[in-house]
């Protein structure tokens, strides 16, 4: 059996305001490429424009964790995502959050390029928290949201709202996808939630990285 190949791609946008910071939410990208890798997948990590990533920094933990340095170091120096990335043959293809997504992923050519190509495919396509902002304005190649009369989750309206950011987002991610016509599922705040449907596989957030990222397994597995 050949090795199943996974693409992750993660945010370069580093703020939300001049005095908050934002970036990629470390759990959301750590655990999804920790698992990947027990599974023996190989994982390749790309960033929409390249370079090295920034991290939230309220994400950071405040003591080491030690597997998690693999990951860190992916995150050093990575590839910004282009099209001839996405013709590499992936099996799959993991979105991790952090705010950062919400400001550069919905109008990455690249990563809207790859998430038609996915569905078009039918290939598997994980997001998780803030992650499913890519999905907002993907399609099918007939224009048709691939989102659309899917079970679909993603950081919820509640969740912006109790960190106090909601003003702050060029949109409300649970409202935007419901407008897309996700059906949208999700549990209380802050609890490990995440949703597959079919080859989509959405997480609520941080808390949900590993149970998405077992999704994604499970539907590359079958």
């Amino acid at each position: 059996m050949s090795t199943k190949r996974v693409l992750m791609v993660v945010t370069n946008h580093t703020s939300i305001t001049e005095d908050h910071k934002t970036g990629l939410w470390l759990e959301e990208f750590a655990a999804p490429y920790n698992t990947f890798k027990e599974q023996g997948y190989e994982v390749r990590t790309t960033s929409i424009s390249g370079g090295k990533v920034e991290l939230d920094p309220n994400s950071i933990p405040e003591e080491e964790t030690p597997n998690w340095k693999e990951a860190r170091n992916e995150l050093e120096n990575t590839e910004a995502l282009t099209k001839d990335i996405v013709d590499e043959d992936y099996d799959a293809i993991f979105l991790p959050g952090g705010h950062g997504t919400m400001f550069d992923f919905p109008d990455s050519d690249a990563l809207q390029y790859a998430l038609q190509k996915y569905a078009d495919q039918d290939k598997v396509i994980g997001s998780v928290c803030h992650g499913p902002a890519g999905l907002v304005n993907a399609t099918y190649s007939d224009g048709t949201p691939i989102v659309k009369g899917k079970k679909v989750n993603a950081f919820t309206d509640e969740e912006e709202r109790g960190m106090g950011l909601d003003a702050y987002m060029p949109f409300l991610l649970e409202s935007k996808l419901r407008e897309k016509g996700a059906e949208f599922v999700k549990a209380d705040s802050w609890s490990d939630f995440s949703v597959r449907d079919g080859n989509l596989v959405t997480g609520q957030n941080p808390m949900s990285s590993e149970s998405t990222a077992e999704k994604v397994v499970q539907a590359l597995n079958e």
